[in-house]
């Protein structure tokens, strides 16, 4: 289990969502924000291998993303 969290300063977000190439199901999360609220969420996502996480944000009509490689060991210990 992976700890991840989100926040943007982008203005009118509407939804941000988590997805992990390698894992089977690649949509790990998606979230609807409702309008006036932070756009801050946090997830723990089951990763069995290193994958990227990649995060789209939808704002003013727009989709933006970031990525990140998320190292994954085995039996979750190693440098």
């Amino acid at each position: 289990m992976v700890p991840v969290s989100v926040t943007t300063t982008l203005a009118d977000v509407t939804s941000i969502s988590l997805l992990v190439s390698e894992n089977p199901n690649t949509l790990v999360a998606s979230y609807k924000i409702p309008a006036g609220t932070v756009p801050a969420v946090a997830n723990r996502i089951k990763m069995a291998k290193t994958s990227n996480v990649l995060v789209i944000v939808e704002a003013g009509s727009k989709l933006y993303s970031a990525t990140k490689e998320v190292k994954v060991t085995v039996g979750g210990c190693g440098g």
